[in-house]
């Protein structure tokens, strides 16, 4: 039998840590500092007529905006995680929760995950780690994530190196992928892979497209590195130390959204990882995202209350919509998914590393149908 005390415990440090704790990425950034727009002097439309609407596994969002999986399983993360969903309801944004795997081995802490009850309409989506179906978890586990919080879709989460400097962590991932695909095939909601912030290779991108995934959510470095979070943790000079040799260990995000973006062009993508402000949100849909992550903002904003979350999200809508708006010069109403379109033909990038890497993925298949972002970038 597992220790029911052992993921409870865990949590609890995980959100101490990164309340209290700098566990950012001290060499890394998210990247999208190379990217910079073109800005429109002469918009030819009103401020008003910007609609930031997305859409995604049937659901319809006011704004493209995901509040990114945290936490769960513990008395004092329910607090959290209803802030949380009550600013994702009145901002009408998804929601993913932390790993469910504490409430599915006591039933007792499954209420801290429970939000329905304030947020009925929101994109919600269950969350595992899928070294767990290398281990006892099996495609019912799955589905009574789903159904212990009326999920959407279900997160299978990948966490190699984190696992790997735990002192208590599951290391054995050997076959995982076929497993992962048979939980694609067997449940009745979207699955969706998501990293936890060291990204995801465009090698891997394909895999996971290939076994089934609804969606990718890169999580890449920039933001939170969970190697520094398992430092502060260590039960051990060694296992302090060998976190640390990862503390900056990852894809920067944009790198592993142009990555996955050219290896799976047709899937929907998530980017995460260090996106902190409008403009990033920007900078992410211009680069092929359909929805953007963001968690540690969210968090130290919600631990506050949540008028503060909300107004923190309506700064983050508002500053993607004046970027919208000058970056434009087409009459009438826009909806989002003309976005992508119009911010990456307005795109400019900076270094000759990232135009080298935009060049090859002009020649993909991502292209193909957008013949201005070519002429655009033969420019540069």
């Amino acid at each position: 039998m597992p220790d029911e005390t052992v993921v409870p415990a865990r949590k609890l440090d995980h959100l101490r840590i990164n309340l209290k704790d700098d566990v950012q990425f001290a060499q890394l950034t998210n990247g999208l500092e190379r990217y910079r727009f073109i800005p429109r002097a002469l918009p030819n439309l009103n401020l008003d007529d910007i609609d930031l609407s997305a859409r995604l596994f049937g659901k319809k969002l006011r704004s493209p905006l995901l509040i990114s999986s945290m936490t769960g399983g513990a008395e004092q993360t329910y607090r959290i995680n209803k802030t949380l969903a009550t600013a994702a309801q009145a901002m009408g944004i998804a929601m993913g929760l932390g790993s469910q795997r504490a409430a599915l081995e006591d039933q007792s802490v499954a209420y801290t995950y429970q939000v329905r009850s304030v947020a009925p309409d929101i994109l919600l989506f269950a969350n595992l780690g899928a070294i767990q179906l290398n281990y006892t978890y099996t495609i019912d586990h799955c589905r009574r994530a789903v159904d212990m919080i009326q999920a959407d879709a279900l997160i299978l989460h990948l966490n190699a190196i984190q696992e790997a400097v735990q002192a208590e962590g599951n290391t054995r991932w050997k076959n995982l992928l076929p497993k992962i695909e048979k939980v694609c095939r067997a449940l009745d909601v979207p699955v969706i892979a998501k990293e936890v912030g060291f990204g995801i290779a465009g090698d891997t991108a394909r895999q996971l497209k290939n076994a089934g995934v609804a969606a990718i959510d890169v999580a890449g470095a920039g933001g939170t590195s969970w190697a520094a979070v398992e430092s502060r943790r260590a039960s051990s000079k060694l296992l302090r130390e060998l976190a640390e040799a990862f503390w900056n260990w990852g894809i920067p995000t944009a790198d592993a959204l142009v990555a996955a973006k050219r290896a799976a062009p047709k899937l929907p993508l998530i980017a995460s990882g260090g996106i902190r402000d409008g403009i990033e949100v920007a900078k992410c849909i211009a680069l092929g995202a359909q929805l953007v992550g963001l968690a540690s903002p969210m968090l130290k904003l919600a631990d506050v209350g949540v008028e503060d979350l909300i107004e923190g999200i309506k700064l983050i809508n508002e500053t993607l919509r004046v970027a919208e708006s000058a970056l434009r010069y087409t009459q009438g109403k826009l909806r989002t998914q003309r976005i992508q379109k119009f911010f990456l033909s307005a795109l400019s990038v900076l270094s000759g590393e990232i135009s080298a890497c935009v060049a090859s993925i002009i020649n993909s298949e991502w292209t193909n149908s957008s013949p201005r972002w070519t002429r655009h970038y033969a420019r540069l």
